[in-house]
């Protein structure tokens, strides 16, 4: 079996590389990959209706696998204006089960909410939805939207989420049920570029390496086609919790934030992005949609290896 993932993409556009070469159905937006669901090598979830599922055996041929949940849950309707799409699920396997963090919201709003279903297998239909873990409205300090689980080296819980407005938060979680700790739990904001809307940062993931938590954030906008300029930036830090900084030293609190991508040639506003470790290539892979400016600015898959320098700061290869 062969695999697509190298070292490098043997076609380079300025400092940025093309992305590996996926084909099938890879019309994706928000994309996690997990690896082994079901013994399969890559899963790919992904926003739709209500969140769907591809798969692959070697990393480059992905197949429709169908819907996680075998139907859209009834509460979703106060917050997505009717269209029953969730958004930015956000996948992991923990104390024996998978657990997706996904998002409901409408275009544009405020009234926003992070939803958590569970799994033991994985499959799809076989999650069951557990309700509604934090939400927002026009008069909250953060929008509910793009969560991710971040559980740190002392087996600590936390939910990173948050988009425009003010930013990036983080809270802890009780792991017995993947929910806040209390209801009215702390709140740490972690990354902002600005103190004043809209404040265009979203897409939060943290990524555990060595002795640093690694916050990869994407600037700018999302969902325009070849109008999109979304864009991946990253900042580091020894605690969970921040401040996160980015090559330069500049705290992300502030606008910081050091380019992993950006717009290149024929890839268009790449973003949210979430980084998983493939034990098949050895290598840490950078999972995230663009824009196919070969494509009319069709919504595509994009996979590309991370490499890190001496200095421990990634790179897109």
């Amino acid at each position: 079996m062969t695999f697509a993932f190298g070292l490098s993409s043997t076609a380079q556009a300025a400092d940025y590389p093309y992305p590996h070469y996926s084909l099938g159905d890879t019309g994706v937006h928000d994309p996690v990959l997990v690896t082994g669901v079901g013994g399969v090598p890559y899963t790919v979830f992904s926003t739709d209706l209500p969140i769907q599922m591809r798969q692959s055996s070697d990393g480059v041929h992905f197949t429709s696998a169908g819907s996680a949940l075998p139907s859209a849950p009834s509460w979703w309707g106060s917050y997505t204006a009717g269209a029953n799409v969730a958004w930015a699920p956000d996948v992991s396997f923990h104390d024996g089960q998978y657990w997706m963090y996904y998002s409901v919201s409408s275009f544009g709003s405020k009234i926003s909410a992070i939803g958590l279903a569970t799994s033991v297998t994985g499959a799809p239909g076989t999650w069951v939805d557990q309700g509604v873990v934090v939400s927002s409205g026009w008069l909250s300090l953060y929008n509910a939207i793009d969560p991710h689980l971040l559980v740190d080296k002392e087996g600590k819980w936390w939910l990173v989420f948050g988009s425009f407005w003010s930013g990036i938060y983080m809270a802890p979680l009780n792991p017995a049920t993947g929910k806040f700790i209390s209801s009215s739990p702390q709140l740490t904001r972690i990354a902002s570029r600005t103190i004043f809307p809209p404040n265009p940062i979203e897409a939060a993931f943290v990524y555990q390496r060595g002795g640093y938590y690694y916050l990869f954030v994407s600037f700018d906008y999302c969902c325009r086609g070849l109008n999109s300029d979304y864009n991946i930036r990253v900042g580091r830090s020894t605690s969970p919790t921040g401040p996160y900084v980015d090559k330069m030293g500049i705290p992300l609190l502030q606008g910081g934030g050091t380019p992993v991508l950006e717009t290149h040639d024929w890839v268009v506003g790449p973003g949210h992005s979430s980084v998983t470790f493939d034990a098949v290539s050895g290598k840490d892979l950078l999972v995230y949609h663009y824009y196919d400016g070969r494509q009319n600015g069709a919504s595509r898959l994009g996979i590309n290896c991370l490499m890190w320098d001496p200095d421990g700061w990634p790179r897109a290869v």
